[in-house]
């Protein structure tokens, strides 16, 4: 499953409150994140107690984060390959995309489900620029919500244009720094990409 969105819109905060949601409904989970030419988001991931480290794999793009999630995903399916191959209780393995622009995608050679997350800080004008993470993720995930106030944000006006746009596909709103709304997300997870 892949998570994309641009810097700071909460992908590896999703990631980390999505793992101990997938464990409770008895899924194994395994990690990949890709940064530029760090770990560093792995090294958090490890860090954080919520995983066995040795289910986290950092993959180092060298170059657009894009580049590796769709031009070429060649490094990201060898760690793939590597988790399944060393964990083959791995139920999902959350391959986490460097943080990108709205144009950021994931191969279908790569991952059978993407998630693209936004955030309200980022402007509430997001979905009406329709980029294809918006358009064709398989979830859209509207995070920060409870910065809308804070940042002139119209929070239900942005939900709207995101359910407007995305022509009737899900839309879900969280709060990754509460874990809010990431337990629909999970069992959403579970019952629709899982089974």
């Amino acid at each position: 499953m892949g998570i994309g969105g641009p810097v700071g819109s909460g992908k590896t905060a999703l990631v980390e409150k999505l793992i101990p949601e997938l464990e409770a409904l008895g899924k194994a989970v395994s990690v990949i994140t890709n940064d530029l030419v760090t770990a560093e988001d792995a090294e958090r991931l490890r860090r954080s107690g919520l995983i066995d480290g040795a289910r986290v794999l950092a993959v180092e793009a060298g170059a657009c984060p894009h580049t590796v999630i769709r031009e070429d995903p060649t490094m990201n399916m060898e760690a793939a390959e590597r988790l399944d191959r060393d964990f083959p209780d791995t139920d999902v393995i959350l391959l986490e995309s460097g943080g990108d622009n709205l144009a950021s995608t994931f191969s279908d050679d790569l991952v059978d489900f993407w998630v693209f997350v936004i955030d309200v800080s980022g402007g509430g004008d997001i979905p009406r620029k329709r980029g294809p993470g918006v358009l064709r993720a398989d979830v859209l995930i509207i995070n920060k919500a409870d910065l809308a106030p804070h940042v002139g944000v119209d929070l239900d006006l942005m939900i709207a244009e995101a359910r407007d746009v995305r022509r009737g596909r899900p839309v879900l709103v969280t709060n990754c720094f509460t874990g809010e709304g990431v337990g629909q997300f999970a069992r959403m997870v579970a019952e629709e990409v899982l089974f």
